[in-house]
């Protein structure tokens, strides 16, 4: 068999031509987040441990209430607040004293109360903001948080079978002692109107107070 001159021109086209498509053709591209490995590894739900919040505050004070008038006397009670914010807190109060008209007994017959002892109560829901965190340094090697609050509020209070509306603003001072322990030194003053003496009037009771909270 003979072969044309062109014979070797054809065929070096005919094995070029399919090495010339496979070059121009682009590999297929993997995408750039691609997963190589999958793991199969089994989850397990875990549980979150649950740490204590510390919001809430539970506590007990006592101190002088000094009734405009009828002098100064025990005052006790409880408190219980909620920490809306590490500046800002609301507190509910309940307290009681014991009142004595002793001093009027002396220039009027048979005195201002029915009995020579009075009990008043009140209770209020106050709110506070805590204006001056600080530490007090006890020895050279531990400090104590502080903080200095100022407080306000309204409530009620029942004196000699009147009740009336009462509003109360003040300052504090709380120590932490530990984690959940503090001391709370508190003074205010507690305004209501009140007729004892044949006129009623409005009267200024200033209350000064210790005390100890529990936070949770």
């Amino acid at each position: 068999m003979r072969l044309t001159p062109l014979a070797p021109v054809l065929i070096a086209c005919s094995l070029a031509a399919p090495l010339a498509m496979a070059q121009g053709t682009p590999a297929p591209q993997r995408p750039a987040n691609e997963q190589v490995v999958v793991p199969e590894v089994d989850r397990r739900d875990v549980k979150l441990p649950k740490f204590p919040s510390k919001d809430i505050e539970v506590g007990v004070f006592l101190g002088t209430y000094a009734t405009e008038n009828f002098g100064a006397s025990l005052v006790k009670g409880v408190r219980l607040g909620y920490h809306l914010s590490e500046d800002i807190f609301v507190e509910g109060t309940l307290a009681s004293t014991t009142v004595t008209d002793e001093t009027f007994r002396q220039i009027l017959p048979g005195g201002v109360f029915t009995d020579d002892k009075e009990k008043l109560t009140y209770y209020n829901l106050s709110a506070g903001y805590n204006l001056l965190p600080g530490e007090v340094f006890i020895g050279s090697k531990r400090a104590k948080a502080t903080q200095v609050y100022l407080i306000g509020g309204v409530g009620s209070t029942k004196f000699n079978e009147q009740r009336r509306q009462t509003l109360n603003f003040g300052l504090g001072l709380r120590l932490m002692l530990a984690d959940r322990w503090a001391l709370q030194v508190d003074m205010r003053d507690h305004i209501f109107s009140i007729d004892l003496l044949g006129k009623r009037q409005s009267t200024q009771n200033l209350e000064l107070t210790g005390g100890l909270a529990f936070f949770f």
